[in-house]
């Protein structure tokens, strides 16, 4: 079984003239074949916390976290043979109708990284996959919607059915991992050829495809970053 873990920074808002209003939108996809290490690293964390600060700790969060902390989480995580792939949005070039459209517009980005996940060969198309959202409608519909639609593209694109759950990151304790990891990217302003230290059975590199090609391509601009080495 692989578990793949979706979350987002950001916003989907388009009034480029309020302070607050994010230039990209990012979403970000975690995926492993176990999501027990996971859950035993945000264990530990929690651990580690109560232990310091005397008291329960419900989730982890970026924005909350010392740095410290963080850099600790991403450390652990690395330690993992698991992958992370992030696809940022240029808000700027998004069609008018799709900005009026924002559910339609989530599903969509968030589509277009899943099938990079399974054209890349990242995940073998002949494994049982399980994809784990974090929760950002209170909207059933809409929820259900989302859902429905990755499911579609999946067994239309890839002939594979995945299983798709939406949760929150105090329901999956693998999505708190996630938020830490997305709020390190969505940091990220100027992005080029990098490479990074770590362990042996790593490749440290960053696979990334530059805004080209149609209008309809040329909007995002794509990352994957931690991929174990080849067998």
């Amino acid at each position: 079984m692989a578990y793949i873990f979706l979350d987002e920074s950001g916003d989907l808002g388009f009034d480029f003239t309020k302070k607050k209003t994010s230039k990209f939108f990012v979403i970000t996809c975690l995926f492993i074949g176990d999501k027990r290490p996971i859950e035993k690293i945000i264990k530990k964390t929690h651990s580690e916390l109560k232990k310091k600060h005397k008291r329960r700790f419900g989730v982890l969060h970026a924005v909350k976290e010392s740095p410290v902390i963080r850099q600790r989480l991403l450390k652990r995580l690395n330690e993992k043979d698991c992958i992370v792939m992030t696809i940022y949005l240029n808000k700027k070039r998004v069609y008018t109708k799709l900005q009026e459209e924002k559910a339609v517009l989530y599903n969509y980005v968030a589509n277009i990284l899943l099938d990079r996940i399974y054209s890349k060969k990242l995940i073998p198309t002949d494994k049982k996959a399980e994809i784990i959202a974090s929760k950002r409608e209170t909207n059933k519909f809409l929820n259900e919607n989302f859902k429905n639609y990755l499911n579609n593209q999946m067994k239309n694109r890839h002939k594979i059915d995945v299983a798709i759950q939406i949760k929150t990151p105090s329901q999956e304790k693998a999505l708190q991992t996630e938020t830490i990891v997305i709020t390190m990217l969505s940091k990220i302003k100027y992005l080029k050829k990098t490479r990074y230290s770590h362990k042996k059975n790593k490749t440290p590199y960053v696979i990334y495809e530059q805004p080209s090609g149609s209008p309809r391509t040329r909007n995002y601009l794509l990352i994957c970053k931690y991929i174990p080495k080849d067998n």
